[in-house]
């Protein structure tokens, strides 16, 4: 049964402790589902599907439907899949729809870093102590996993500096870019916190080679990864409706991977060559890239593979430029890549992300 994106926003996105810091994620996912709510009959909605990684726990979804406007009785489930968790709750909705147990579904997903609450393990658990990032593989039990496995990444495939840098100053240029133009506005939230309008606060025009140089390294004097290959941590939510009815674009297949977690940022590449294997489609005929270059290492490793459409990636600027809110950051691939396929009047559009864990997940959409 075919499965359709009617519409989709996302809040503009903040880094942490920056214009967001005091507002808890669900009442920022509230503030999407409300202006969803005025363009759609909320009578047909089945179920809220809503990715978080790094919240408070408990059933974050629920809490978030229950603030907004929609009608409490609208069942809500929260999704954590890390990195991916925002985009396999689009997967999972798109599932419901074409088995038809379903007919309309919100997905998307929300996120605070700024946050992300101090937990403790449990008196007689052996890891004992305080933490705020979870254990991610059996082999490592680090606060820096995701930044200790992108170094190992750009070891394993012998990625320096010369490759790195251009993609970080072209994903800011991309992004500041679609800005002037307005390109994502359809697709954005006005949102104003103590009487300022809010903004995606981590788009840096003017970032260049210069100042990548003098960024310092984050894992001892000898190590690659930088404050500037690596994204930030952010906040925002970003949701799409789904339906059996017609809309303006279809979703072709959506497929989550999993490999060797300690080479997680290798899960956007993986999961794009499983998927366009599954569905038979040759790279050159997808239109618009959208991978979630939580470092740019992730992008090197795309220009390598796909050396002749590096102009079809990420061609609005990625997470390097606007940010990586976790749960949230699928469901804003997805809306970036419907407004770059309407942008440059493609066809297909192809999402990506890696996700902590070494797991990895991909979707396939069509314009119509």
């Amino acid at each position: 049964m075919p499965v359709f994106i009617h519409n989709g926003l996302r809040t503009p996105i903040g880094v942490v402790n920056g214009q967001y810091k005091s507002i808890r994620p669900e009442l920022l996912g509230a503030k999407v589902l409300n202006q969803l709510f005025d363009s759609i009959d909320t009578s047909s909605v089945d179920a809220i599907f809503c990715g978080n990684a790094v919240g408070t726990g408990g059933n974050i979804a629920r809490l978030m439907g229950l603030y907004s406007n929609l009608p409490n009785m609208i069942p809500a489930v929260t999704i954590d899949m890390q990195c991916a968790s925002g985009m396999m709750s689009i997967e999972m909705a798109y599932a419901h729809i074409a088995s038809g147990m379903m007919n309309t579904v919100i997905a998307g997903g929300i996120e605070s870093s700024s946050l992300q609450p101090l937990r403790t393990y449990a008196e007689y658990d052996d890891r004992c102590g305080d933490y705020r990032v979870a254990q991610f593989s059996p082999n490592e039990l680090s606060s820096l996993s995701m930044l200790e496995g992108a170094e190992r990444t750009m070891i394993k495939h012998g990625v320096g500096v010369e490759e790195l840098n251009p993609y970080i100053i072209r994903s800011h240029q991309c992004a500041q870019y679609a800005r002037d133009k307005g390109i994502l506005l359809p697709y954005m939230l006005d949102i104003e916190v103590d009487g300022k309008l809010c903004i995606d606060e981590s788009i840096r025009p003017s970032m260049n080679e210069k100042l990548l140089q003098r960024m310092k390294p984050l894992l001892g004097p000898n190590s690659i990864t930088t404050a500037g290959n690596a994204c930030l941590t952010h906040d925002g939510a970003a949701f799409v409706t789904l339906s059996r009815e017609e809309g303006p674009f279809r979703i072709v297949r959506a497929m989550p991977w999993a490999g060797n977690p300690l080479y997680s940022p290798e899960g956007a590449l993986l999961s794009t060559k499983n998927i366009l294997d599954a569905t038979g489609l040759s790279s050159t005929t997808i239109d618009v890239f959208e991978w979630n270059e939580a470092f740019a290492v992730i992008s090197v490793l795309f220009g390598r593979e796909y050396p002749d459409l590096v102009d079809r990636y990420n061609m609005l600027g990625g997470a390097l430029a606007y940010g990586h809110p976790y749960g949230c950051s699928g469901a804003m691939l997805l809306l970036h890549c419907m407004a770059a396929l309407e942008y440059c009047n493609g066809r297909y559009g192809l999402c990506a992300i890696a996700g902590a864990g070494g797991t990895g997940t991909a979707m396939i959409i069509e314009r119509a």
